[in-house]
């Protein structure tokens, strides 16, 4: 039991270093040149697990991602403001509407490895003073590189992006079949990091949670 106790404890050490070198030691390690004139203006949401990137709509984001009118998503509303991208794990995403509906199966492939899936969301305003809402301005080539990065994420079949049927917490969303697998080390957050970077932000270079995506981008953006 004694060291069963001690590799645990040797365990957390190791991840909470992990985790704090993976914010402290930015990605990329040195600051890329200047990224221009930061025409566009993009959103990162969090909650104490997850995050997303909220992209300001407009005529060419319509139409970069109109598979999503199609399957019935109101991106043309006069009060639709942005489109919420985020990615994460199959069974946690589609089984845990809510935290009163968290069961141990979700959870167990969440820490082991599981397929994805895209979420999108429909939003109206942001607030953005709000303390888990960060904004960031960006040129048009980055912006341009995120949204290439996102619809890349989305998995393709014979007619597109394939749209998981029946699936969806309201009227406002939608969840996609997406590219890659997601696990403990590579999950939504590091997603999130991974598509800021295109943007031509820093993160910190592993970033497992919200808190320490943040802090990152605090320290480097």
């Amino acid at each position: 039991m004694r060291k069963f106790l001690r590799y645990l404890a040797m365990f957390v050490v190791a991840v909470v270093l992990a985790a704090a070198l993976g914010t402290l030691v930015p990605r990329p390690l040195w600051p890329a040149a200047a990224r221009g004139e930061g025409t566009r203006h993009i959103l990162v949401l969090r909650n104490p697990i997850h995050t997303d990137i909220a992209v300001p709509l407009d005529d060419g984001v319509r139409r970069r991602f109109a598979f999503l009118a199609d399957a019935g998503l109101p991106i043309e509303a006069p009060g639709a403001r942005y489109i919420v991208f985020g990615w994460g794990g199959r069974a946690f995403y589609l089984e845990t509407p809510t935290w009163s509906q968290l069961k141990a199966a979700p959870v167990l492939k969440a820490l082991t490895i599981d397929a994805s899936v895209m979420h999108v969301d429909v939003a109206g305003a942001i607030k953005e003073q709000h303390p888990a809402v960060a904004g960031f301005d960006i040129d048009e080539a980055h912006f341009a590189a995120l949204l290439d990065h996102i619809a890349a994420s989305f998995r393709q079949g014979p007619g597109g992006p394939m749209a998981i049927e029946n699936a969806g917490y309201s009227t406002y969303d939608r969840f996609y079949e997406a590219n890659g697998h997601f696990n403990a080390l590579v999950g939504c957050n590091t997603w999130t990091a991974a598509a800021l970077r295109t943007a031509g932000l820093r993160t910190g270079w592993w970033n497992p949670l919200p808190v320490t995506l943040w802090w990152s981008l605090r320290l480097y953006d």
